[in-house]
């Protein structure tokens, strides 16, 4: 299988906070398959560490209120060009995240509350009809 998987998931220091989410559990299941690493948020040129930032209304500020949205944006664009033309058997992305929150996001106010929605490249992802999973689920996908 060809899987495409957060970046920070991986390892890979790409966080906000130049920190990753690298999963050990995740690590596992993907010996044997094939890796796509993709962090929408570097592609769009933002930096590492860089301001937290969360959707409000489905444009992103940061916590210092400046709006990154064309940031965001591009990165998805480019994030979604990586891809072109690849069979992309699984995507698997990072819990919550502006871009990757599969199932939920932080509501765009910085007090860390949840609320039921995607980042912008899983509904990107979504919308094409790739199969995207959180990584939180990963015990629910039998090929991994």
């Amino acid at each position: 299988m060809r899987i495409l998987v957060s970046a920070c998931l991986l390892g890979e220091n790409c966080k906000y906070n130049g920190k990753n989410n690298r999963s050990e559990a995740l690590l596992r299941r993907l010996q044997g398959h094939e890796v796509v690493p993709v962090c929408p948020e570097v592609l769009g040129g933002l930096g590492v560490p860089r301001p937290c930032v969360e959707l409000r209304g489905g444009v992103a500020y940061n916590q210092y209120g400046e709006n990154v949205d064309a940031a965001f944006h591009a990165g998805v664009d480019k994030a979604l060009a990586q891809i072109e033309g690849q069979t992309i058997d699984l995507v698997v992305l990072q819990s919550r995240s502006p871009t990757c929150g599969v199932k939920q996001i932080y509501d765009g106010t910085f007090s860390r509350h949840l609320i039921d929605g995607q980042g912008m490249l899983a509904a990107a992802l979504t919308a094409r009809g790739y199969r995207v999973v959180d990584v939180e689920d990963i015990d629910r996908v039998p090929e991994l």
